[in-house]
């Protein structure tokens, strides 16, 4: 096949999205091409759509970012626990984005302290507006935090489902090393 633009493109987009922007050599068939892929902040507008959020109501010591612990989980950190508390969105949308982004939660946070969160998780690609204890969106959350230098002290505290009335505690153990995994234990509300 001859070369394509626009799959050339969607190529640099890709990974971008996955691999961060960089320039990629790639080897087609009949001659060797480089492709830039770079990412535009077309997921975090969605999402701050998607909430009814804008740009002042993120807190600037942490960056919006895709936190990843075997999905992808977007992290919004909020300036104001009353913001938060207050988040609401249509679930189909919700779901559609979640679906074409391959996320498995969108992780609302609010720093009360450097070791206290408060957070809420829209779930919608899971069929609910938001999960009381995710787990894997805490992983995440840590490994985030810890590799932008958040002062963590090696250890945070999500409280998680309180402003559903399923209000779960979740221990976060972190160490220091880049990269290096998270320990997620806790107490969650028991559903049924």
């Amino acid at each position: 096949m001859a070369f394509c633009g626009h799959a050339t493109i969607a190529l640099g987009a890709v990974l971008a999205m996955r691999l961060g922007d960089a320039c990629y050599a790639l080897q087609l068939n009949a001659a060797r091409i480089s492709v830039k892929g770079r990412r535009d902040g077309a997921l975090l507008q969605a999402a701050l759509r998607l909430f009814t959020l804008h740009g002042g109501d993120l807190d600037p010591r942490i960056p919006p970012a895709i936190a990843n612990a075997g999905i992808d989980h977007p992290v919004l950190a909020l300036r104001s626990r009353e913001r938060l508390a207050a988040m609401h969105y249509q679930l189909e949308v919700g779901r559609a984005l979640m679906a074409a982004e391959g996320i498995g939660t969108i992780d609302l946070i609010h720093a009360e302290t450097p070791r206290l969160i408060h957070s809420r998780n829209a779930f919608a690609i899971g069929g609910v507006l938001e999960d009381p204890a995710t787990g894997a969106a805490a992983a995440a959350l840590g490994g985030y935090l810890r590799n932008i230098g958040w002062p963590h002290a090696g250890a945070i505290e999500i409280v998680q489902g309180d402003d559903m009335g399923m209000r779960s505690r979740l221990h976060v153990g972190i160490t220091p090393e880049r990269g290096a995994s998270v320990r997620v234990s806790g107490c969650a509300h028991v559903m049924g």
